[in-house]
């Protein structure tokens, strides 16, 4: 896999200009005064953009020194750009599949953002997700993969397939409504997705089929989440244990690829990945059917003869993402820039956040973290390090109760637990997106809908949202969105 000079011309010179789009922002950045502690618009420290829009979540971090630019852009080229079946004369993107549900990384993360479902008419999907994937497993432990893979279909579902290839079927979205109302009377009407598989390629899954929904969230802040010093995510469970409520967060522990030893987990929604590299090469085979030094075979089960026959991209046995490719890639994606907060003076806005205090919210979406040293320095980049940053996240897993429950364990998180997500950026994913789409299978019509599906840990903090007024419900969410 070779990229050409002609090309690394063409992405210095789209870096240089971009570059001079951040130090403008970074200027903006500058000339911004703090209010009170916590209402910094200053969301990820020095590394933050000032930005909006379309592309609010694709400007590398403002702190970012000139010659990593390059490598920046050169990553945004390989994340967003499709790979095509091989043979092709396109070597340097050649080797889809040969099952697969996108193109490219940018396919399911659409301007660096977050997927959503596939549109619903009459109760039931018009047509197949892309950004929304189906994780598969049986009953078992495996210690370095965390599930035993489907004996038929692996770990996750594809519905699309290169030529030669049977897509290995297709997913089936019921949703039916659920009524309730707020103490005050005020009536709400949330949609719960019941999911099955029909046409499957190579027949039946296994009895004991275990079934987890994965929407591909936005990739913004992620070196910055690497850089957090275990000990944080470690502190905040020993925290949490000496609470006498039900908020008790714990930590995932994993394998991970890169790293070759057992880490604190991170990515995911189960935080079933220790590193944005084992998460980035994972996503490559399992997504898009790309191999790399650390998933260096197909996805294809001893039942699917037709994907081990498929011709791949691969040259002289080695694999399709070449190891220099894969890094820039990595690269891409952990200097990715959190965007500004917004409105941090807006008196509905500081309303709202003690709200957000008061309710609770705020020990699992812990505000805050200094980032320490990154781990894998040549992934990441030195900028992001020693950073005040306000990502609102405790990277811990909860029982957020049976509503929300995938009965799917991951490594050492149940079937009933979810990774707390990070919060900041929530405001603009309908400027990058176009929905606002949220929880871990985008059933979740805004942030207001994703509180009322909170349970678990979390059901006295919804029933404390819900005890507020219209007024006070309006103030929390305005300060969620302002993140």
């Amino acid at each position: 896999m070779k990229t050409s000079n002609a090309v690394c011309v063409m992405l210095v010179f789209t870096v240089l200009a971009a570059g001079s789009l951040v130090s403008a922002a970074s200027t903006e950045a500058n000339a911004e005064v703090d209010s009170v502690e916590g209402m910094t618009p200053r969301t990820a420290g020095d590394a933050t953009v000032f930005a909006d829009g379309r592309n609010s979540f694709s400007f590398p971090a403002a702190n970012l020194p000139d010659e990593e630019r390059t490598r920046f852009a050169i990553g945004n080229s390989f994340f967003k750009r499709n790979w095509v079946q091989a043979p092709s004369s396109t070597t340097a993107r050649d080797g889809l599949g040969p099952h697969f549900i996108a193109r490219s990384c940018g396919g399911c993360h659409v301007q660096d953002g977050r997927g959503k479902p596939p549109e619903i008419l009459n109760r039931l999907n018009t047509e197949q997700p892309v950004d929304l994937l189906f994780r598969l497993s049986i009953p078992g432990v495996d210690s370095k993969h965390g599930v035993v893979a489907e004996p038929t279909y692996g770990d996750q579902l594809n519905n699309a397939a290169v030529d030669g290839v049977k897509p290995e079927g297709k997913i089936r979205i019921d949703m039916t409504p659920v009524q309730g109302q707020y103490p005050d009377g005020t009536p709400y009407v949330l949609q719960k997705p019941a999911y099955s598989f029909t046409d499957l390629a190579y027949g039946p899954m296994h009895k004991k089929i275990m079934v987890s929904p994965r929407i591909a969230p936005q990739v913004i802040g992620l070196g910055l989440l690497e850089a957090i010093e275990e000990k944080e995510v470690l502190f905040n469970a020993e925290l949490q244990a000496q609470r006498p409520d039900a908020i008790k967060g714990m930590p995932n522990r994993v394998w991970d690829a890169y790293a070759q030893r057992e880490m604190l987990g991170r990515f995911g929604w189960k935080a079933n990945v220790a590193t944005l590299a084992h998460q980035t090469a994972g996503a490559f085979l399992g997504d898009i059917g790309i191999t790399s030094s650390l998933f260096p075979h197909e996805n294809c089960t001893k039942a699917q003869k037709d994907c081990l026959r498929a011709p791949n991209g691969s040259e002289n046995g080695e694999p399709e993402l070449s190891d220099k490719l894969f890094n820039e890639i990595v690269f891409y994606q952990a200097t990715l820039a959190p965007p500004a907060r917004r409105n941090v003076n807006d008196v509905q806005v500081l309303k709202g956040q003690k709200l957000f205090e008061q309710a609770q919210c705020a020990v699992c979406h812990r505000p805050a973290y200094t980032t320490g040293k990154v781990p894998f320095p040549a992934l990441s980049s030195k900028a992001l390090e020693g950073q005040k940053i306000w990502p609102y996240t405790d990277l811990l897993l909860h029982d957020m109760g049976e509503d929300l429950a995938d009965n799917r364990p991951d490594f050492k998180a149940n079937g009933r637990q979810w990774k707390t997500p990070p919060l900041w950026g929530i405001g603009l994913i309908p400027d990058v997106n176009n929905h606002k789409r949220l929880l871990h299978d985008g059933r979740a019509e805004g942030v207001e809908e994703a509180i009322l599906w909170h349970g678990g840990e979390a059901e006295q903090s919804r029933n404390s949202f819900m005890s507020y007024s219209a007024q006070d419900r309006a103030a929390l969410i305005r300060f969620v969105e302002s993140l």
